[in-house]
């Protein structure tokens, strides 16, 4: 039976989170894992109801390195060993002078930062840590009476929606999470292979994964450092399928008989030895080096932690995983050169299915893909990364993903996906002809990863970034991110609108109206949807009869005023009304800016004869708020200027209504990841 624990300090009640309750929901999410055994077991106590005097980190900083509990999350406690050696990280995620136990500010609750798709997301939670027998039964330090572990722990799972969303994971994404950066996977097999079967090679001989300690020698005490295993029990001793650990340092160490060995320093999450080969407490490999110089090494040993040459490293371990390291400045630095990279640029993106899902280069579509301008101003170092948002079925919480997608094998929870770059000589060029030619760097293949990096030297010039799914018509929104040791600059490269070719003679008239989608109000989305027709309505009349039979040109601009990061898909239909009394859902649509996309702005340019018509902007789903500007521009023949101006007055008489929408206070913004069907 779950204890409810209610504590008051100093006579004030402590916070409790309403968002992140202190029971079983917020440890299982469907109870497919062993945590399912832990129903109604747990208590959930506070850190001053554990110990006598709790403290949030140590003085002494071998105390403060994680310790893995029931939960199998050994790939986030090794990005949390690398916050421990970094202090300006570990300051970024877990904000200095909170108050805490002892301290009369103190109030029950704790904040910390996650970088999360582009920015950094402050999650704040009650100190209720859930217990079995009055001990931490998840992660927590190797003191038991340090909580900066078990609390970020917490934090951690909020975010994801439950303690058993963290079961199993990748350690190159818990440390983009924790350290806003990079980190790579290289492979310890056959990295040869990967580049002899590719049927084309690169212009530039960029990165290829495979490891190489030596290239990190400078960087050793600077980049987070990791190794897996995939394989099942008949490894290393205990390891099992699936673990991660934390690699400490490496050492080139020269033995007895003059030859060099690499050693290895390795840390188990779970805070206990578990190896037994030469290198071991009293093994046979430290008879080979000086005596001395193994005392020294075996003294660095801490609980949990094990020594190991190469030649054991690599039949042991299927992967290592190297996080960026970074700056005082918050500068990343190459795991290659060590060149500290100082310009960064980032975009988001959407692979939209029937407009910008354009699959791999086997597909004929591939140039439909979203496409993005690299101007490298300096010969330098540049890294590109495409990350992918997570596929998710629920559009308010983005991160707390169902257990059973979860669980499910990569190809399910992501997209496949690839960079390719080319050069070009300036930015007029033939887009077909340059995709029939080798790109000068690309990520070789699709892979199910969140993210994927290239990265090497780049010559000033222009280059052109398309990022892709393997899958024609894949949907999915995305982020671009650029690091640079020399001027960069980025951005995207704008599709041509749907339109004919317009007359550059005569005159324009543009007016500009001001809007806002309200949830539950005019926030109707798409015409899917019951609701469009609540969506705020333009009328608009074109008086000019002169161009009866070609129509008056008209260019219509729909603008919505949200940040890159946090854009919805937008579009508009134009409808033609019959008469005053007509039912606008009973008209005729004349026009469509469609599909809704993922940008800032959306435009059409089309002929329209005389007549009264009305614009009707929209996101794609339903409750988007979000304010916006619609422009209308009229080409005015000099004979009809008169006949404009009436125009003029027309749309000026209805600019009350998109005033008064200006005014209403947005509603909170909801994520959107729906496809938008053909025609809509």
């Amino acid at each position: 039976m779950k204890e409810q624990v209610r504590v008051e300090w100093e006579g004030q009640a402590l916070f409790e989170d309403p968002d992140f309750p202190s029971d079983d929901t917020s440890v299982l999410c469907d109870g497919s894992t062993p945590l399912g055994r832990l129903v109604g077991t747990l208590t959930w106590l506070r850190p001053q109801e554990i110990c006598q005097s709790p403290a949030l980190f140590p003085g002494d900083i071998n105390l403060a390195h994680p310790k893995q509990g029931l939960l199998g999350d050994c790939w986030f406690l090794c990005a949390c060993s690398f916050l421990v050696r970094n202090k300006n990280l570990l300051n970024k995620v877990m904000p200095p002078d909170q108050p805490q136990w002892g301290d009369s500010r103190y109030r029950g609750s704790f904040q910390f930062c996650f970088w999360q798709q582009g920015h950094w997301k402050e999650v704040t939670i009650d100190d209720r840590l859930p217990c079995v027998k009055h001990s931490l039964c998840f992660s927590q330090c190797q003191s038991p009476t340090i909580f900066w572990v078990a609390l970020l722990e917490k934090a951690y799972a909020k975010l994801h929606g439950s303690y058993e969303q963290l079961w199993a994971g990748q350690v190159s994404e818990a440390l983009v999470d924790v350290t806003g950066g990079l980190a790579e996977r290289w492979s310890l097999g056959d990295s040869g292979s990967e580049l002899e079967q590719r049927p084309e090679q690169d212009s530039y001989q960029f990165r290829r994964r495979g490891l190489d300690l030596n290239r990190l020698s400078s960087l050793k005490d600077q980049c987070a450092l990791s190794c897996s295993t995939h394989r099942g029990a008949g490894g290393a001793a205990e390891l099992g399928q699936y673990h991660a650990m934390t690699v400490m340092e490496w050492q080139d160490v020269t033995t007895v008989t003059g030859s060099r060995v690499l050693l290895l320093r390795i840390r188990n999450p779970w805070g206990r030895c578990c190896w037994g080969g030469a290198w071991k407490q009293g093994g046979v490999g430290w008879e080979s080096i000086n005596h001395s110089s193994a005392v020294e090494l075996q003294s660095r040993q801490a609980d949990g932690e094990f020594w190991l040459d190469e030649t054991e490293f690599m039949s042991q371990f299927d992967d290592v995983t190297v996080g960026y390291p970074s700056s005082d400045e918050g500068h990343l630095k190459s795991i290659y050169t060590g060149n500290l990279l100082t310009h960064r640029h980032q975009l988001v993106g959407w692979w939209t299915n029937g407009h910008s899902a354009g699959g791999s280069r086997n597909s004929s579509s591939y140039g439909s893909n979203p496409k993005f301008w690299l101007k490298v101003c300096d010969s330098g170092e540049v890294v590109v990364s495409l990350f992918q948002h997570r596929k998710c079925r629920n559009a308010e919480k983005p991160s707390q993903m169902p257990f059973e997608d979860r669980k499910k094998p990569k190809h399910q929870r992501y997209q496949a996906i690839a960079l390719h770059m080319w050069q070009v000589e300036k930015k007029r060029f033939n887009l077909s002809r340059l995709l029939n030619k080798p790109p000068c760097a690309s990520t070789q293949c699709h892979a199910y990863e969140r993210e994927v990096i290239l990265g090497g030297e780049l010559e000033p010039g222009y280059y052109l970034v398309i990022p892709s799914t393997y899958q024609p018509g894949a949907e999915a929104r995305f982020l671009i991110r650029v690091f640079s040791s020399c001027p960069t600059s980025l951005s995207a490269l704008k599709l041509p609108a749907p339109s004919l070719p317009l007359p550059t003679d005569g005159e324009w008239e543009t007016t500009y109206f001001q809007g806002s989608w309200v949830e539950g109000r005019t926030a109707g989305g798409s015409r899917n949807f019951l609701s469009h027709w609540q969506n705020p309505r333009f009328p608009i009349t074109v008086c000019d009869k002169s161009t009866a039979t070609s129509g008056t040109v008209v260019r219509i601009n729909l603008h919505q005023r949200r940040p890159d990061t946090d854009l919805h898909p937008i579009g508009f239909h134009i409808y033609k009304v019959q008469s005053e009394k007509s039912v606008l859902r009973d008209q005729d649509v004349v026009a469509s800016c469609v599909p809704h996309c993922y940008t800032q702005e959306v435009s059409l340019a089309l002929r329209l004869p005389p007549g009264s018509y009305t614009i009707v902007p929209s996101t794609y789903q339903p409750g988007c708020a979000a304010d916006f500007t619609l422009s209308v521009a009229l080409r005015i023949h000099r004979k009809v200027v008169k006949s404009q101006e009436r125009l003029g007055r027309t749309i000026q008489e209805i600019s009350h209504i998109s005033v008064m929408q200006s005014k209403t206070v947005a509603a909170p913004l909801m994520s959107v990841h729906l496809p938008v069907p053909p025609g809509v």
